[in-house]
């Protein structure tokens, strides 16, 4: 996985060294020479897993989709930003502090929703 672009759809075959990469950061932080450019790029599509050739000079909006599997792979890219957050549990892995606002609470479940003033304790 590419760790400039966190949602790449396709990898890139680099045509100076024949290997494929995530994005162009990719290979410049792994290579020791530039990446070459050319007008015809070989792309793989993560979804299906196969490679397919686009020509740049003449790209289109419908060049856009994988022509195996339909995937979108033009897409806003996505990159990792630095977060200030509070410490604690991974939510992915304990997610039993976090409140799913889709799910319609019963207010008969609730402490403070009840009456407790008649009651002797």
């Amino acid at each position: 996985m590419c760790k400039h672009i966190l949602n790449a759809q396709v990898a890139i075959r680099a045509p100076c060294c024949k290997q494929w990469f995530d994005c162009a950061e990719c290979h410049a932080e792994t290579q020791d020479h530039r990446l070459a450019k050319t007008a015809e790029m070989t792309l793989m599509c993560k979804k299906c897993r196969k490679a397919f050739r686009k020509d740049m000079s003449n790209y289109e909006e419908s060049d856009e989709y994988c022509p195996h599997c339909d995937n979108h792979y033009v897409l806003e890219a996505k990159t990792p930003q630095a977060v200030l957050g509070v410490e604690g549990d991974d939510p992915r892995i304990n997610a039993r502090m976090l409140k799913d606002e889709r799910v319609k609470r019963d207010p008969s479940r609730s402490l403070f929703g009840q009456d407790l003033s008649d009651r002797v304790g």
